[in-house]
């Protein structure tokens, strides 16, 4: 059992212990209620949103857990302790059966920068402890940050290793840049199969996060730092863009596709460490937003889905060119607006903006890029770029997800030309399981037409990251199989960002 197991199996020791420091709720007779696990996010300097979803049996068809049709009461305490022997915060909440038991509470009042525990207990039982903590006071630098990245968690495809590898690092936040889970029914031959057919209705998404949240690696992970996320694609459907109309489900009507959005995001919400600005009203969620991370960083967290501005292209927008029409828009124009307005304010030394499609050019030899990336928004991402410079950003880094690879690129206004000045650094981490076993290969394709490109990794994986003052160091962290559990992690490639010099540098 390494330290991090121990730590844990610790933490499960302490709560049991403390049992009778809370009053619980003894007014109906539940199994252990918390095999979902729980969760902290969006961090701020006061405080934290803390989350767990209760549920009996994860597999049950009507997404429900198996949870008896009433309210439950949830007590909650945070403490400065593993042991809660300072617990500085406790209280109740009511877990409702129309949202899935999920419980989201939003504690204030904490001290800035600072490490805290927290539990939950219902009907008698107590739930894993966590370890989350607070952002730094808007006025203070404060230390480096040890932050890490994934996105892409396909459960079928293999076992969540990359996420107890990057809960080892014991990271101070995670970002999660979509893809969750995935949509499709359950298929013979993989590692580990979905439960039931791919999913259109509220109860299939309730359900399916449910089987991705039993597992205990993913559990970890959440268990160990606060969570900044945002989905991509497959939270709804694969490839969806757009609110107007259903790409890839033709023969759902367009009020049927407005409903499976609805449900896919209030699905999200209830499982994710979100605070209530983003629960959903109807087919629409408000996920972007910005995280300050005191003077050191702010996270610009997007959405590049939900607004895509797809009509020069007419039907099927993912095999359209990259037309030249400037109203062509990825983010939609208020979110740029929104980046470039955050951008301009300049609150902390790294202006991270955490997103989910590759955002560099990538183009082959026929000058053809990947139309559901920013290649197919080339305006989009003039306007961006040159944004950002105009305003005098000194540090801006792209995080991406979404592509199953890892990459490093430099970014640069002009792409065509290489002898451009590099403008910014995006940093694209592999996936979590989706791809299966990776390969040995970091050749960089199409490397003649993409000098801006600088690594290419083929394995699963996640980027980790120390924020400085005067540099970001960055590690490409990889497993070599996620088909078979235990596998060791190793870093393959480590760059350096500098401070007021974008672009990767070498250790």
């Amino acid at each position: 059992m390494n330290k991090f197991n121990r730590r844990i199996f610790v933490f499960g020791g302490v709560a049991t212990a403390g049992a009778l420091a809370l009053t619980g709720n003894a007014s109906a007779a539940l199994a252990y209620p918390f095999k979902l696990g729980i969760a902290s996010g969006d961090p701020l300097p006061d405080g934290v949103v803390l989350w767990t979803r209760l549920a009996v049996d994860p597999a049950d068809e009507n997404g429900h857990g198996d949870m008896p049709n009433q309210s439950v009461d949830v007590e909650w305490q945070i403490a400065t302790d593993e042991t809660f022997g300072n617990v500085v915060q406790s209280g109740k909440v009511t877990a409702l059966h129309a949202d899935a038991h999920s419980v989201h509470v939003e504690v204030h009042g904490l001290q800035s920068d600072h490490e805290y525990f927290y539990r939950f207990k219902a009907a008698g039982h107590l739930s894993p402890v966590g370890r989350t903590r607070t952002s730094p006071a808007l006025d203070v630098v404060g230390r480096d940050l040890l932050m890490a990245f994934t996105s892409c968690a396909h459960y079928e495809n293999g076992y969540y290793t990359v996420y107890r590898r990057m809960a080892e690092d014991r990271p101070d936040l995670i970002l999660h840049l979509g893809d969750y889970i995935y949509e499709g029914k359950g298929t013979t031959g993989g590692v580990r199969q979905h439960l039931g057919d791919e999913i259109v209705y509220l109860k299939d998404y309730r359900r399916r996060y449910a089987q991705y949240k039993s597992d205990t690696d993913l559990q970890a992970a959440h268990a160990v730092a606060p969570w900044l996320v945002v989905p991509d694609d497959h939270e709804v459907e694969n490839n969806y863009a757009n609110m107007t109309r259903a790409n890839n489900s033709p023969e759902l009507t367009a009020a049927q596709w407005k409903q499976r959005r609805a449900d896919a995001y209030r699905a999200y919400y209830e499982n994710m460490p979100l605070r209530g600005g983003a629960k959903p009203n109807g087919a629409n969620i408000q996920l972007y937003r910005r995280v300050r991370w005191g003077r050191l960083a702010t996270f610009h967290m997007l959405d590049t889905r939900q607004y895509r501005n797809d009509q020069a292209c007419g039907d099927g927008w993912q095999y359209c060119p990259p037309a030249g029409d400037p109203a062509r828009t990825l983010p939609g124009m208020a979110q740029e607006n929104w980046l470039l307005d955050g951008l301009a304010q300049r609150n902390g030394i790294w202006d991270v903006i955490g997103q989910q499609v590759f955002f560099a050019r990538q183009v082959d030899g026929n000058d053809a890029g990947n139309m559901d990336a920013w290649d197919g928004y080339p305006a989009s991402r003039d306007r961006i770029q040159k944004g950002w410079v105009q305003r005098g950003v000194r540090n801006p880094v792209v995080l991406t997800g979404d592509v199953h690879r890892a990459w490093a690129n430099d970014l640069k206004v002009d792409y065509t030309n290489p002898a451009a000045p590099v403008v910014g650094t995006e940093l694209v981490t592999s996936s979590v399981s989706s791809g299966g076993d990776g390969a040995d290969s970091t050749a960089i394709p199409h490397v003649a037409h993409n000098p801006h490109l600088k690594f290419h990794s083929q394995h699963r994986g996640y980027v980790r990251t120390v924020i400085g003052q005067s540099k970001m160091d960055v590690d490409f962290r990889v497993v070599p199989k996620i088909t078979t559990r235990g596998a060791a992690v190793r870093t393959q490639r480590s760059f350096v960002i500098e401070e007021g010099r974008p672009g990767l540098r070498n250790p």
